[in-house]
């Protein structure tokens, strides 16, 4: 599987233990080297710039796809391979998923727990099939799988609704992850309704 386009979601805190910016650079470059194409939320600080520079060092393409009122705020990364602005944050959401093959979710703060969690309820309701991996860096995404395994437990979800998601710990096993989730169908709606 080469020449996918691959959706991030991240932070754009500085303020966090450096750890998660080695992951989100690693990632960049773990795309790079599988030439995905990097769909991002623009940003030019914290993971985020380090996910862009971690592609585009390794000679890969970074998308950002940014509302206006970042552009005026000089949040966005000023090198990227192309830089899509918006008007919103909901028409970032809708841009940065369209088309994407498969969607990451990095460490992060409320704003990439919300598209994490928009992606997860968009594949259950058959609107996007493609995998989503979890980078589990420090077992940050302990809580929140412990969270939809709960769901699961008081039947607000399906078991099978598990194979959404897939943890991995590492940068670098996110692309075997993406090879190897399970299929998802449209028809999967079926059983999104308990």
């Amino acid at each position: 599987m080469t020449n996918l386009r691959v959706c991030v979601y991240c932070a754009s805190s500085g303020q966090c233990d450096p750890i998660y910016l080695d992951a989100a650079e690693g990632l960049g470059r773990h795309l790079a080297r599988h030439r995905a194409t990097l769909v991002y939320g623009g940003g030019g600080a914290g993971a985020m710039g380090r996910l862009a520079e971690g592609a585009l060092s390794a000679g890969g393409t970074a998308i950002g796809v940014i509302p206006r009122f970042m552009v005026e705020l000089e949040w966005g990364h000023k090198q990227l391979t192309e830089m899509c602005i918006v008007e919103d944050m909901r028409e970032r959401k809708r841009q940065m998923l369209a088309g994407a093959d498969a969607v990451v979710a990095l460490p992060g703060g409320c704003g990439t727990l919300e598209e994490l969690f928009e992606a997860i309820t968009l594949k259950r309701l058959g609107h996007y099939l493609g995998p989503i991996i979890l980078v589990n860096t420090r077992g940050f995404y302990d809580r929140v799988v412990a969270a939809l395994e709960h769901c699961i437990t008081e039947r607000f979800m399906d078991t099978r609704h598990r194979d959404m998601w897939t943890l991995v710990n590492e940068p670098e096993d996110v692309w075997s992850a993406i090879e190897s989730a399970p299929r998802w169908s449209a028809e999967n709606r079926n059983f999104a309704v308990l």
